[in-house]
């Protein structure tokens, strides 16, 4: 069955941590030592986009799947790129801060939300 909804965002997504893991290597390649900050804080971010962006993708793909509208995978498929960058964007400043703040609640959300719209279209 194809799935063009998830065959669009998993690979942008994947561009997105080859991105992130390429600041990783910048660092590195620079001689950072494992104390650095800047590359420590670069391993997070990427670190972090890893831990959650193939759930949230997992969770599409099973809604797509199971027959969920296009319209609204499209609409969670943007919004996880958005939360994520945004998330990217946020660390390096200050915490709190909206950018991580509506990284984390986005793409926290977005997960729960894909749940919960899984289960909903396995019921029917």
């Amino acid at each position: 069955m194809p799935v063009p909804v998830v065959a669009l965002y998993a690979p942008l997504n994947a561009f997105f941590n080859i991105a992130l893991a390429t600041n990783v290597v910048r660092f590195r390649t620079k001689g950072a030592k494992d104390t650095d900050k800047g590359l420590n804080l670069a391993i997070r971010i990427h670190g972090n986009n890893a831990e959650f962006v193939p759930l949230a993708l997992l969770m599409m793909l099973v809604a797509e799947l199971c027959g969920g509208q296009s319209l609204w995978l499209h609409i969670a498929g943007g919004a996880l790129l958005a939360a994520r960058v945004s998330h990217a964007l946020g660390m390096p400043l200050k915490a709190p801060n909206a950018l991580r703040s509506a990284g984390v609640v986005g793409t926290w959300g977005l997960i729960v939300a894909l749940g919960g719209y899984c289960l909903y279209l396995r019921g029917h």
